[in-house]
């Protein structure tokens, strides 16, 4: 019994670290990945402008720093 637990958790680590993602990217396709829109967050400026009227628009926190009350007046 105990066998088989560690056969399955290992074949799942396994299968987790083969199926890993690895590819080679060619001189020429590397501008394009280091294009301001293929970033996470293209605009933080106007992301972060955003969150502060959300917050405190909504009176709530949205998982940042920060406190707000509803009336927008932080």
């Amino acid at each position: 019994m105990r066998f088989c637990c560690l056969l399955l958790k290992l074949l799942l680590l396994a299968g987790m670290f083969g199926s890993q993602g690895c590819s080679s990217v060619a001189p020429w396709e590397r501008g394009n990945l280091a294009k301001e829109e293929m970033s996470l967050d293209p605009y933080p400026n106007l992301s972060h402008i955003r969150d502060h009227i959300f917050t405190s628009r909504e009176a709530s926190q949205g998982g940042r720093t920060g406190s707000g009350g509803g009336c927008g007046c932080n």
